[in-house]
């Protein structure tokens, strides 16, 4: 070969090379990134080119597709009582993307997750269409019910959420306002009209934020809880029916400033369960401040405080702060100040109490399916920890049920059943000038066992101050949920 077809043969032989490698590259190295880039359509489009899997609550679908009539995209998601279930589910939409339950499990959803990979691969050798699995969770679908409408009715805005305290499992997640996902799932003006209504800037209610999960609110009285419990389990107090060392009044340490209570109520020198069911500010003000901000932190995060969920969906961590004073710590441990919580984590709270002591890591999905109703994944119960001693908890107990039985929560009594609870009422805003916050947590016992335990905040602008109480607004709903589940179990 001469000298110049030698040289064109080596230089043809390099762009074959290059091509080569450039091939790969693509294929392996840069296959993930290329497929999982927003503005690949072909993505897109093979994404809603089948039916998308269902999520499913009480073994029933409450998604489903339809058909478009134009564009590249043939499926879109559809939700049923979308708005009920838009903290559960979030949304898939052909022009925003997805959210929660719909983001997170979205390889399910679609079909293509690894662990459907062999099945995926038969299909298309035998020319059957892919599906997309389901995501079968642990909800409720009578107290989600309950819950979203106890909040509607109220007209307000809050959120409530109900665990079974024995496993964890999430049986209720709601929030008010809410909004349908089905409005935002397709590509047309309709749907970037509903989106544009979304944004908070154009809509000041905010109806797509999951309060259940990523709002924290101020959690008023119903901290006491925590605070009693603190006290127990460091042997402060050893019964709930020991005086506490609590003159009234009561200044807070470092301060000219005295603690105050809600009118003319026995508060001096209560016992926890006195002070608990009269919900006395001194009495647990100062238990915090006599046990000091470490105790105190260390108990809060016992119940899950400072820590973000994974239900899977994520909450929001709840606050409860190191280095305060011990006036601040006082106030703290009356959950005002700087505590904070999602009703994700006040749920928690009253389930720790109703489990004997033991919090279980709270989960929404059950499990996961493959098109033929094979479980792939499930999810098995899982201890997250221990922020009470069996004996304290039952001391707790017997007082968070004095609380329902003739305390401020009276408005939660079932007949026939065994419920503990804790009113709050928490101030908020800039020198307490907004309406509080109205709280309740409580759980249900049917003979020995728990079956739920739920929170809810109730906000409402419109009301009139002194008409707002964690009994009069937010025990009824809780009730309501809790009636729900124990009738769901007969």
């Amino acid at each position: 070969m001469n000298k110049p077809l030698r040289r064109i043969a080596i230089f043809c032989g390099l762009l074959v090379l290059a091509l080569l490698i450039r091939d790969n590259w693509l294929q392996y190295v840069k296959a993930d990134s290329l497929r999982e880039d927003p503005d690949n359509r072909r993505v897109l489009i093979a994404r809603y080119a089948t039916p998308r899997g269902d999520i499913i609550v009480d073994g029933k679908s409450i998604t489903g597709h339809a058909e478009t009539t134009s564009g590249d995209f043939k499926y879109k998601r559809t939700y049923k009582d979308g708005a009920m279930w838009a903290p559960v589910t979030g949304f898939v939409s052909q022009s925003y993307g997805a959210t929660q339950l719909e983001s997170i499990e979205d390889g399910i959803l679609t079909g293509n997750d690894d662990r459907l990979f062999f099945r995926n691969t038969l299909d298309m050798l035998t020319g059957k269409p892919k599906e997309g699995g389901n995501v079968v969770t642990t909800l409720n679908a009578a107290a989600q019910k309950a819950a979203y409408n106890g909040l509607k009715k109220q007209g307000g805005k809050g959120a409530v959420a109900a665990i079974e305290p024995s496993t964890g499992k999430i049986l209720a997640l709601a929030s008010y306002p809410s909004y349908d996902p089905s409005t935002i799932a397709g590509g047309s003006d309709s749907d970037a009209e509903a989106w544009k209504k979304l944004d908070k800037k154009n809509n000041p209610d905010d109806p797509s934020l999951n309060r259940a999960l990523r709002e924290v609110y101020p959690p008023g009285s119903t901290f006491k809880v925590v605070t009693a419990a603190a006290a127990l389990e460091n042997g402060l107090y050893t019964s709930a029916d020991e005086k506490t060392k609590s003159p009234l009044p009561w200044t807070m340490p470092g301060t000219t400033t005295q603690l105050k209570n809600e009118g003319n109520i026995p508060c001096e020198n209560a016992t926890l369960r006195t002070a608990l069911q009269y919900s006395c500010n001194t009495v647990f003000g100062k238990v915090g401040s006599d046990l000091g901000n470490e105790k105190m932190l260390d108990e809060a995060k016992k119940f899950g405080f400072t820590e973000e969920q994974f239900t899977p969906v994520r909450s929001s961590a709840p606050v409860f702060s190191d280095d305060m004073a011990p006036s601040e710590v006082a106030l703290s441990s009356i959950g005002q100040f700087n505590t904070a919580a999602t009703p994700l984590q006040m749920a928690m709270v009253a389930s720790a109490v109703a489990n004997n002591g033991t919090l279980m890591k709270p989960y929404m999905v059950d499990s996961l399916q493959a098109p033929n109703l094979d479980t792939l994944e499930k999810t098995e119960p899982e201890k997250m920890s221990e922020p009470l001693s069996a004996e304290n908890a039952q001391i707790l107990q017997s007082m968070m049920e004095t609380v329902v039985q003739k305390g401020t929560g009276t408005t939660a009594q079932i007949q026939g059943v065994t419920v503990g609870g804790k009113t709050g009422t928490a101030q908020h805003g800039e020198n307490n000038s907004k309406n509080p916050y109205a709280w309740f947590i409580s759980y249900a016992k049917v003979g020995d066992s728990a079956p739920v335990a739920v929170a809810v905040v109730v906000q409402d602008d419109n009301a009139v101050r002194e008409n707002i109480s964690g009994s009069g607004l937010a025990a009824p709903i809780a009730k309501s949920v809790m009636e729900a589940v124990i009738d769901s179990k007969k």
